[in-house]
């Protein structure tokens, strides 16, 4: 690690960003969380201006006419202060303050596997090579009808019960009961560290451009992109695609470290300061892995706060080019205060500055529901759909503008206006389409249907050639909506056909090829990703 940038890292402490994770052992788990110094929450009662609030919950506690419970009075009182701060100061209960620590962290004591709840079964659609459980002889397809002896098959079972179940002490045993094709079998499986890659896909998109997606910024990321480069330069890269949609954020010092790895020593990475936090410096260091290749950042709506940073960065620096949507618009930092009993406080301390000067941080002077439906708004305005051409004219305060080195002229608020505007593809995204992901019936067809067809693929440029829905399929589909409710009338499908197929495939790639199967299938008819190889001056094999 570069001098610089471990000194940053100790300035930081930790600070970190908004995060929108996921668990390796089960569905994805959204939240927001921030964390940075480790240090001890300050108790409510260290100043006469708290006194108050210990006071009542001591005079209910004392005098209520019923039983109350005390936490949960208390955490009230914690969320109704929050409400009036900003949307991204937040409790964390000790439960989801564990879980997405260990998210960020990049590791956590299980025995590695992602499922699938089907028909009420425990469906392993994934194994971790290495694992527990791979070395123990689990293998995808394979349903866990019992975990130490409980049913875990036919009782409504949460993903939340899964995860207390199968997670535990290293070194811990957990008994499964798995059924594979007629068979029964019991796996003892004694738990380990399971280790969680930062990186999401990696892979040459042509004989020279590379394609890296990250979804989080977590303690990891900047070893596992470092170990990413290192394979992808010895195929042929010279030119990156780098992909940033839907991250929603993580680590600061994550982000600055990653950041390093693009620009020259001594160059501004960004800055962060507050009315209690002097102003912070982060400045790139002498040795960046990828500081003189060709560089493209993807983003869009769903792009948020640490992700925000190293689009920032590259664009105030013109490092590279920012293609896709306006990102979301998140440029506040939060310190974690710990409670005693597991829970946190996650407390805005800082904003955090480009390197031009600019925040980034959207308004939410109209309250927390506002703030986080804008996003939304953006569908209904026809701002995603749009060419993009007019929207700096209309999203930010022109009082105060930013420029480049080369005179190009910025605005701060409101997230970063991408240099190529990529606008979405409504036409096949009907109510239908959205009802069919939303519920969890692409899924159901994938499991239920396609997979016991026994369809034969041996790579994934095969998979994409290859698999189409045939009309029975499509007429299997209908019928598994229906059992949910969900009406696909002929208009509709037709509509939304290509777009079915395409999640579909794609689904179906990340089955049998992992995760870098399933976003090689979405890019291999990805505007955005067209439109980077064109700016890299670099046509796909």
């Amino acid at each position: 690690m570069k001098a610089r940038t471990r000194k940053n890292i100790l300035i930081a402490a930790g600070y970190s960003a908004v995060l929108i994770g996921g668990l390796w052992l089960g569905p994805k788990l959204v939240r927001e969380n921030q964390n940075s110094k480790n240090g001890s929450f300050l108790s409510f009662g260290l100043s006469g201006r708290s006194s108050k609030v210990e006071k009542v919950i001591r005079i209910i506690n004392e005098n209520y006419v019923d039983s109350v419970k005390l936490d949960t009075v208390e955490e009230m009182a914690i969320q109704e202060i929050l409400k009036h701060l900003d949307p991204h100061s937040a409790y964390l209960a000790p439960e989801d303050a564990q879980l997405l620590s260990d998210d960020l962290e990049g590791n956590f004591n299980g025995i590695g596997i992602e499922y699938y709840i089907l028909n009420d079964t425990l469906l392993i659609t994934s194994v971790k090579p290495g694992g527990p459980a791979y070395k123990a002889g689990i293998k995808h397809g394979d349903k866990i009808l019992a975990i130490n002896k409980k049913p875990v098959a036919g009782i409504r079972v949460t993903s939340k019960h899964i995860v207390d179940q199968i997670r535990g002490k290293r070194g811990s045993a957990v008994e499964l009961l798995v059924k594979r094709d007629t068979a029964r079998k019991i796996f003892s499986i004694l738990r380990d560290r399971i280790i969680v890659s930062s990186i999401d896909a990696a892979y040459m998109l042509t004989g020279q451009s590379a394609y890296i997606k990250i979804s989080k910024f977590g303690a990891r990321t900047d070893e596992d992109f470092h170990a990413s480069l290192v394979k992808l330069k010895k195929q042929g890269m010279k030119n990156l695609v780098l992909d940033l949609r839907d991250n929603g954020g993580g680590y600061l010092n994550s982000a600055t470290a990653l950041a390093d790895e693009f620009l020259a020593e001594h160059e501004l990475i960004v800055y962060t300061q507050g009315l209690h936090e002097p102003r912070t410096d982060y400045f790139a260091s002498s040795k960046g892995d990828f500081e003189n290749g060709k560089l493209v950042v993807l983003v869009d709506e769903n792009t948020a706060s640490a992700s925000e940073i190293i689009a920032g960065a590259v664009q105030d620096l013109e490092r590279g080019t920012i293609i896709g949507r306006r990102s979301f618009g998140k440029g506040l930092v939060q310190e974690q205060f710990e409670f005693g009993d597991g829970s946190a406080l996650n407390l805005t301390i800082a904003r955090y500055y480009t390197a031009s000067g600019r925040s980034i941080q959207k308004s939410y002077k109209k309250g927390n529901d506002a703030y986080y439906s804008e996003v939304k708004e953006r569908y209904r305005n026809g701002e995603l759909s749009s060419d993009g051409k007019s929207l700096g004219d209309s999203l930010y305060n022109k009082s105060k503008t930013y420029t480049t080195k080369s005179g190009k002229v910025l605005y701060g608020g409101g997230g970063i206006m991408p240099d190529i505007y990529i606008p979405v593809d409504t036409s096949g995204y009907t109510g239908l389409y959205y009802e069919l992901s939303a519920k969890g019936i692409l899924n159901d067809v994938l499991y239920n249907h396609l997979l016991k067809q026994n369809q034969v693929y041996h790579s994934t440029e095969e998979l994409i050639k290859n698999f189409r829905l045939s009309d029975q399929d499509i007429k299997k589909l209908s019928q598994m909506a229906a059992k949910r409710n969900v009406k696909a009338g002929e208009t509709q499908i037709a509509l939304s056909r290509k777009e079915i197929e395409t999640q579909l495939r794609a689904l179906l790639a990340r089955y049998h090829f992992g995760d870098e199967g399933f976003y090689k299938v979405l890019n291999s008819g990805d505007l955005a990703i067209s439109r980077s190889l064109e700016v890299l001056k670099d046509p796909p094999l």
